[in-house]
């Protein structure tokens, strides 16, 4: 199952400036413990934006740039499909973004985590506007606005319904 996760705002807000905009110590703790012992996929920017690697995770990259200097464990590919080939012993794979890995791995997701922020922000990346049609929320968890939230927001997970065909 490829697994997509992110937190976006109510007009699908990803961050601005390669940053988050926002600060929510729950969501970090949910996205480190769904992603813990598994691949994440992401793209170069997301990958920069990191202060180290994170710990207990296979990092992958996807960037054009074939010469792409990286630490010694990532790996570097130049598409999702390279990207994907490298997870082969991963049941749950996860694409951590940013934007345009988000729009590229749509088509290849199996399950979306989301984490819907409830409030506008002005950001430069942005999340795909999710079809309806071909995604089912099978969970809904509400996390009130907090002495340690600024944001009320609510961890929704979706399911790609079954008679909707994705890439092989």
């Amino acid at each position: 199952m490829i697994t997509m996760i992110a937190a976006i705002g109510a007009n699908h807000e990803l961050g601005k400036d390669n940053d988050l905009v926002w600060h929510l110590p729950d969501d970090f703790k949910r996205f480190k413990a769904l992603t813990t012992g598994h691949c994440i996929i992401m793209g170069r920017k997301t990958f920069e934006s990191f202060p180290k690697l994170l710990p207990n995770r296979k990092h992958i990259v996807i960037t054009r740039n074939t010469d792409y200097p990286v630490p010694e464990g990532v790996v570097v590919v130049q598409n999702m499909a390279q990207a994907l080939s490298q997870c082969e012993d991963d049941p749950q794979p996860f694409v951590i973004g940013g934007g345009e890995i988000y729009r590229l791995g749509m088509e290849w997701a199996d399950c979306l985590e989301i984490t819907h922020i409830e409030g506008d922000f002005e950001c430069d990346t942005f999340f795909p506007e999710l079809d309806h049609d071909l995604w089912d929320c099978i969970s809904s968890v509400r996390h009130e606005k907090d002495q340690k939230h600024d944001y009320a927001f609510t961890y929704k997970t979706y399911h790609r319904r079954a008679s909707k065909n994705k890439i092989e």
